[in-house]
Order: structure tokens, then C-alpha cells, then sequence
């Protein structure tokens, strides 16, 4: 029997690093499974997830819950039948978990996994951004939450602690709340009980049509690079993938994603000093090396208004290294 959490939170909450921090408190004796989905086409939680001691399975482009799930349930029989000893689900965070949940507790599934709680991410700093508050995913997300995980505590002001604890008042019905940054949760929260819900029926319909993994962008013959699009519930996608032997200028790149001004840029980028990992939501760009190389380089942002694609992909490519 496969133990499965459910990860959400909307986009920036930092669910990719709570991932990192549970994948690495991992009991030696056990075998874990990740099935990861994006809203863009390009993929970067995968290679971010990579290595690092579990199973991973990558689903892009949309929601797992569209096009009747089939992407899902593809792979999550994959992984099922690897037996795992736990399985961690991460949705995008554009994502509505009441399909997701629906079809966890299926029949077919009940002699397969035992689902656990469902642990949803909160960013203090969001409750303050009403565009988010009237977003039905950032909504669905919460409700759905049997453990509210409030991340990013390091970067919050007094009054965004004021909006929490107000939001905890009115909203979160006495479910466990839990104060944290970087993901840095107990690994014992994973085995509390799902508490079964009624959850909305969400309205959005993603239209466009999910891939079937990361390998259907290798790059084919002598191409060095490609983009790939994504369009749905009000916010669009943007990614680059660049073969193996091309490399970036670090300050150059990293000055690129600054001065992007977007809602999120997420990649994994070959330099001459080494693989770096960028992970920026708004104006805030962080990033980190990477121990292991990358075999390409992906970057992908994504934006609630309309964005000047040429401008931004002209503006990168010459942050390539001749």
C-alpha cells in the first residue's frame, strides 16, 4: 500500500522547495515517488527534482484534472506499479485539487494507496494581492488543505502576520496551521489523516492539450534551441530549452530575469561556472548552483498579463556565450 500526499499552493508558494526539503529527510529504507505537473510546456520541477533519490514522473503543459485526467492517471499507475512506499503529488499551482482528490479516492485506487492529508502551501504576502484572493484555484487550493503550510515567513512584514492571523480567524475552520520558510516541515505531518470534504466545482477549463512528458521536447537534428507556448485560466506561459553545449553568462542571465518583471520565472541554466537554478516570483529572483550538470537548459516564466515574448526571448539569447 502506496502512502500519497497531495502538495498544492498557488504559484510562488514554494511547493518545489518543500518537495526538496521532504525528498531529502527520506528514510534510506524507503522508496518514494514524485509525480510532478506544470502549467507550461517546457518542464522545470523535473530537472529541479531530479537526482534526488525518488521515482519522478513529469506531466507539463495544463492541469492534471483536465482533459478527463487521463495524463494523470497514466502516470499515476506508472508509479503504482513500482510500489512505492510513498507518493508525493504536486499539482501546478494553477491547478484545482477536487478532481485530483476524486480520483484518489476512487475504487479502483483503494487497494493500491492510502491517501494521506493534503498539505497546500500559503505565501502570507499573497492575502494582500486581491487579484489572488479572487483567483477560484488560490481559493479551491485552501479549502481542499488539511494542513495549511504558511511558507516564506523569512520575507513577511508585520502586517502580512496580521493578514495571516485574520485569514486564520475567518477561514481556516480550525485545520492545523504551520509557520515555516523554505519548506522546512516535520516529516511526520505526511502520515496525518485526509479529512475528506466537500470542495466547489470549479469553473476554468484549460483548453490546450497536455503533453505526454519532458521527452517530447528533445530537440531534434542540429537544433540548438526551441520555445514552447501555454495559454489557460488567465495566465500565459513561456519557456526556452537549449541543447546540452549551450552556455549562459551568469551576471548576464541572472540581469535577464530581474528586469523580466513577471509573475514567476522558474529554469535550470548551464553556465560557465557551473548548472544554476533561478526561482523568482515578482520582483524577487534568487538563485543557486547546482551540484550535478544539467543535460539542457530550460528556463519558463509565467504571466498573468499579456508579455512581449520576442522581446524577452531576443533579450536572452544573448546572454548565450559565444
Amino acid at each position: 500500500m502506496t502512502r500519497v500526499n497531495l502538495i498544492t499552493g498557488f504559484l510562488g508558494s514554494g511547493k518545489t522547495t518543500l518537495l526538496c526539503h521532504l525528498l531529502a529527510a527520506r528514510p534510506a529504507d524507503e522508496k518514494w515517488a514524485v509525480l510532478v505537473n506544470e502549467f507550461g510546456e517546457i518542464g522545470i520541477d523535473g530537472a529541479l527534482l531530479a537526482d534526488r533519490g525518488a521515482t519522478l514522473k513529469e506531466i507539463p503543459g495544463g492541469c492534471l484534472c483536465c482533459v478527463n485526467g487521463l495524463p494523470m492517471q497514466v502516470g499515476l499507475n506508472m508509479l503504482l506499479k513500482s510500489q512505492p512506499d510513498r507518493l508525493l503529488i504536486e499539482p501546478t499551482g494553477l491547478g484545482h485539487p477536487r478532481q485530483v482528490l476524486q480520483m484518489l479516492t476512487a475504487p479502483v485506487y483503494q487497494s493500491w494507496l492510502q491517501l494521506n492529508a493534503t498539505l497546500t502551501l500559503l505565501d502570507a504576502r499573497q492575502l494582500a494581492d486581491e487579484r489572488i484572493l479572487a483567483n477560484e484555484n488560490f481559493r479551491d487550493q485552501l479549502a481542499a488543505a488539511d494542513i495549511i503550510i504558511a511558507n516564506k515567513r523569512d520575507g513577511w512584514s508585520e502586517q502580512d502576520h496580521q493578514r495571516l492571523a485574520q485569514w486564520q480567524q475567518q477561514s481556516s475552520d480550525g485545520r492545523p496551521l504551520i509557520t515555516t520558510e523554505y519548506g522546512n516541515i516535520p516529516l511526520s505531518l505526511l502520515d496525518t489523516p485526509h479529512q475528506p470534504r466537500e470542495l466547489p466545482t470549479p469553473q476554468h477549463h484549460h483548453a490546450a492539450q497536455p503533453a505526454s512528458g519532458v521527452a517530447t521536447l528533445r530537440l531534434a537534428g542540429e537544433a540548438r534551441w526551441r520555445r514552447a507556448l501555454n495559454h489557460g485560466q488567465g495566465y500565459s506561459a513561456c519557456g526556452w530549452l537549449f541543447d546540452s553545449d549551450t552556455l549562459f553568462d551568469q551576471t548576464a542571465l541572472l540581469a535577464w530575469a530581474r528586469q523580466a518583471e513577471v509573475d514567476r520565472i522558474k529554469g535550470v541554466m548551464n553556465t560557465a561556472e557551473g548548472t544554476l537554478r533561478i526561482n523568482g516570483q515578482g520582483k524577487e529572483v534568487q538563485s543557486e548552483r547546482q551540484t550535478l550538470p544539467s543535460s539542457d537548459s530550460r528556463i519558463e516564466i509565467i504571466h498573468s498579463q499579456q508579455a512581449d515574448w520576442n522581446r524577452l526571448q531576443s533579450a536572452l539569447l544573448k546572454c548565450r556565450l559565444r
